[in-house]
């Protein structure tokens, strides 16, 4: 019988273009540290390790030899240690592949690590235009960017979205980024300033489009016996999952519908027990890498009906004050070391269940969402955190 399994530590670090202020080990032990921390343990407190991260972006092959030791010190070289890769959804599976470890009985206190240096690479395009089918769809060049205003384009034929939309969208991340003390992006952007931002790939701007940055986060899953001994305040795994859409882009025309995230969506609110999302969730970190699709994800996930979304941000329901804020950490939006951050979002959830989210807490949180996607917006994960055992 699967076990009840929660978070019971959470270790974040700054984020920049470029951290030259350490190696890529202390890196991953600057996360790990924080985590154990966090939860009050030591490294001889870990059974296991799931480490994620995307190799192309590091530019090192296997890199989690490098950063073994890093992770709990020279005694992880002995423990199970498994290694996740799965395009932008590795912080994602990362998760689940440690909540497995344990609800399945194997492992007690399962440490989670995914980390990026994005940095490191010569440019992230060309790393993203291989996610794409190599032989009908790579030599148009479309990468993340390209793809993704295919999908803004299909909205605002659709539903009228506008890119007043896009930038209400980016200046309210922006400013949640204010409060955040690990986000990379930290500045000021009204809706005029975004507006008046370069335009990338219409109709996206600068201002609507994710960073390269390099971080790390670490997550330690404890099951129900040790984690009521670990910590006051555990985040309840209720629900969790993962689906994967068809590689090729052209079989997925209607881009303005998140048809895949959908279907999990359904499947996760099922097991969690949620039937009405917008009114059930306190709070829900989304991998919004770009503005639209921080909207599509809210139609997406139920919090409106198809083609509401830009809606719910001019009403203000994703504000920080708002009714489901939406990203308080500024998400992936301000912040995105590839590998490592569908990991954050689930540990940004993390912290505002545990009440532990600082100046970006959101008040009263009972339950929490965090989303991941990747590959060619065509995986997705979720994970549901609950202070209330499920």
């Amino acid at each position: 019988m699967a076990r009840r399994v929660a978070i019971v530590g959470v270790g974040l670090t700054k984020c920049s273009s470029h951290r030259r202020d350490v190696t890529y080990p202390e890196l991953v032990h600057e996360a790990v540290s924080a985590a154990l921390a966090d939860a009050n343990l030591k490294a001889k407190d870990i059974d296991a390790v799931v480490y994620g991260s995307m190799d192309p972006f590091d530019g090192v092959f296997a890199l989690e030899r490098w950063n073994v030791d890093a992770c709990v010190g020279a005694g992880a070289a002995n423990m199970p240690f498994l290694k996740l890769t799965t395009g932008g959804t590795t912080g994602g599976s990362t998760a689940l592949g440690g909540y497995y470890h344990v609800t399945s009985g194997m492992f007690d206190v399962v440490l989670t690590v995914a980390s990026q240096r994005v940095g490191e690479t010569l440019e992230a395009q060309l790393v993203l235009n291989t996610a794409i089918d190599p032989i009908y769809e790579r030599w148009m060049g479309g990468g993340a960017i390209t793809v993704v205003a295919n999908q803004a384009s299909s909205h605002f034929h659709y539903y009228g979205t506008t890119e007043e939309d896009l930038a209400m969208v980016a200046a309210k991340n922006y400013a949640c980024a204010l409060n955040n003390p690990y986000a990379h992006l930290q500045r000021h952007l009204t809706v005029e300033d975004a507006l008046k931002m370069r335009m990338l790939s219409w109709p996206l701007r600068l201002s609507d489009c994710c960073p390269s940055s390099d971080g790390a986060c670490a997550i330690i899953f404890a099951s129900e016996e040790r984690a009521a001994k670990i910590t006051k305040t555990p985040a309840w795994v209720r629900g969790k999952g993962q689906i994967t859409d068809n590689y090729y882009i052209g079989d997925r025309p209607w881009f303005q519908d998140w048809d895949g995230l959908t279907m999990l969506a359904q499947r996760v609110y099922k097991e969690a027990r949620i039937n009405n999302p917008l009114q059930e969730l306190d709070v829900a970190e989304l991998y919004n890498a770009f503005t639209i699709q921080e909207i599509i994800e809210c139609e997406a996930l139920g919090f409106c009906e198809p083609g509401k979304g830009a809606e719910l941000v001019r009403k203000g329901v994703t504000d920080m004050g708002g009714e489901l804020p939406v990203c308080p950490s500024g998400g992936t939006l301000c912040t995105n070391p590839i590998g490592a951050t569908g990991l954050i979002r689930i540990g940004e959830a993390a912290l505002q269940v545990m009440g532990k989210a600082d100046k970006r807490q959101v008040p009263n949180v009972k339950t929490a969402l965090g989303h991941v996607w990747g590959a060619a917006i065509g995986f997705h994960v979720l994970m549901i955190l609950d202070k209330e055992k499920p």
